[in-house]
């Protein structure tokens, strides 16, 4: 029998509900995560550089976001004493541990966009 993650002994299982398992998988499949995490992959960046770069995203979404990140362990947040003060944003090794899964799913998007968009093409022709 397995044990689920509201038990002493548990099994991570992602599938149930009360596993911190779920909460890592909601954070990183988050679309403002993905692309955060793939900036940040290019090197260390400030907000108003993450904001420019990921384009649609709100100051709002951005800011819970990186906080949502930086109390995961995947994002370290460093301020500079400086006037004014600046802050910038880097991958922790966590963070950079899914670089290699995330570019294969943006990867993947983009080699497959034409198949998709064509599928939804006859999706909404046929369900007219």
């Amino acid at each position: 029998m397995v044990t689920t993650c509201s038990e002493p002994d548990y099994v991570a299982n992602p599938y149930d509900a009360d596993c911190p398992t779920r909460h890592i998988l909601d954070r990183i499949g988050d679309r403002w995560t993905v692309l955060i995490i793939g900036i940040l992959g290019r090197g260390d960046a400030r907000f108003s550089e993450l904001r420019r770069h990921v384009g649609g995203i709100s100051q709002k979404m951005l800011t819970q976001t990186l906080r949502g990140l930086e109390r995961d362990g995947l994002v370290r947040r460093t301020v500079f004493p400086e006037v004014p003060v600046r802050v910038e944003y880097a991958l922790t090794d966590s963070g950079r541990s899914l670089l290699e899964p995330l570019y294969a799913l943006q990867d993947w998007s983009i080699r497959h966009l034409g198949d998709v968009s064509a599928s939804q093409e006859a999706y909404d022709r046929a369900n007219q």
